[in-house]
C-alpha cells in the first residue's frame, strides 16, 4: 500500500476507529491534526504518536457547532498546516423507536453525522483542489443500505453520507483527488455503548458476533481502497457479502425483512 499524503485531519480520534485511523496513518503521514471533544485523551494519543517522529496537533472541538468547526479549520490555517488527507470519522447513534426520542439526540446525530461532515469537507476541499491532490475517506455504514427500525435517523444520516460521497468523488476524480466511503458493519467500539438509551441495557445494536469486524481490518481495508482508487469498501468477507445481496433485494422484500427482525423494545419487554 503507497499513500503519499502529508498533513491528515481525522475526526473522532479520542476514540474507535477515529483513534486507529490515527495510529495506522502515523505510519505514512508527515503531520495529523487529531478532532474530538475530549482533549485528555487526543493527548495521550498525540504522545504516543510524536513517539513515531510524527507531528501532531490536538484540536478540542464540538462538531455539532458550525463556530467550532469554522474555528478548527482557522487553527490549522493559522498553524501553517495545510490538510490533504481528511477523515470524517465523527459520529453518532441513537439505538430505539423514533416516537420514543429525545429531539436533542437526532439533532446532534444531524449535525454530526451529516452537516459536520459535509462542512468540513467544504472547508477542506478548495485546498485540495488547488494543489490538485488530496484524499477525503468519509465513515458510513452498512446501515447506510436499509431502512432499519430502532436506528431510523441514523442509518438515513449514513445513507446521505454514502450517496454524498460519491458524488463528490465523480466531481473530484480528475483533480486529482480520492473520495472513498467506507461502510463497516458492527465494530467493537465505543460507539454501541453510547448509542443504546437504558444504561442497564446490555443488548447493543449490531447483531451477531460473527458479523463483527476488528477495527484495524476496518481502517486498514479503508486506506488501502483510498490507495487503489476505490469508491467504496465493505470491510469483512461477512459484510461484502451481506451487502452485495442487499443490493439485489427488491425494496418490497427489504421491508418485509426489516419488518419482521426483532425490535428493541421486544426484546427489552
Amino acid at each position: 500500500m503507497s499513500l503519499t499524503y502529508e498533513c491528515g485531519l481525522i475526526t473522532g480520534a479520542s476514540a474507535g476507529l477515529g483513534e486507529e485511523f490515527a495510529r495506522q496513518l502515523a505510519l505514512f503521514l508527515q503531520k495529523v491534526v487529531l478532532v474530538a471533544r475530549r482533549r485528555d485523551r487526543l493527548e495521550k494519543l498525540a504522545t504516543e504518536l510524536e513517539a513515531s517522529g510524527i507531528d501532531v496537533r490536538v484540536i478540542a472541538a464540538d462538531l455539532s457547532s458550525s463556530e467550532e468547526r469554522e474555528r478548527l479549520a482557522r487553527e490549522v490555517e493559522q498553524a501553517g498546516w495545510t490538510v490533504d488527507l481528511l477523515v470524517n470519522n465523527a459520529g453518532l447513534g441513537d439505538y430505539g423507536d423514533f416516537a420514543g426520542s429525545e429531539w436533542a439526540r437526532n439533532q446532534a446525530m444531524l449535525q454530526v453525522n451529516i452537516e459536520a461532515l459535509t462542512h468540513l469537507t467544504h472547508l477542506f476541499l478548495p485546498g485540495m483542489v488547488a494543489a490538485q491532490r488530496g484524499g477525503i475517506i468519509n465513515v458510513s455504514s452498512l446501515a447506510s443500505k436499509l431502512p432499519i427500525p430502532d436506528f431510523a435517523v441514523y442509518a438515513a444520516t449514513k445513507a446521505y453520507v454514502s450517496s454524498f460521497s460519491e458524488a463528490l468523488r465523480l466531481e473530484v476524480r480528475e483533480l486529482g483527488i480520492e473520495v472513498v466511503a467506507v461502510c463497516p458493519g458492527p465494530v467493537k467500539t465505543e460507539f454501541g455503548s453510547v448509542a443504546i438509551r437504558q444504561e442497564n441495557d446490555s443488548r447493543e445494536p449490531g447483531g451477531r458476533a460473527a458479523f463483527y469486524v476488528e477495527k484495524a481490518k476496518v481502517v486498514s481495508d479503508a486506506l488501502r481502497s483510498l490507495a487503489r482508487g476505490r469508491p467504496r469498501i465493505y470491510p469483512g468477507l461477512q459484510v461484502t457479502l451481506v451487502a452485495a445481496g442487499i443490493s439485489l433485494l427488491p425494496m418490497a422484500l427489504l421491508r418485509l425483512i426489516m419488518g419482521s427482525r426483532p425490535r428493541r423494545q421486544k426484546l427489552l419487554e
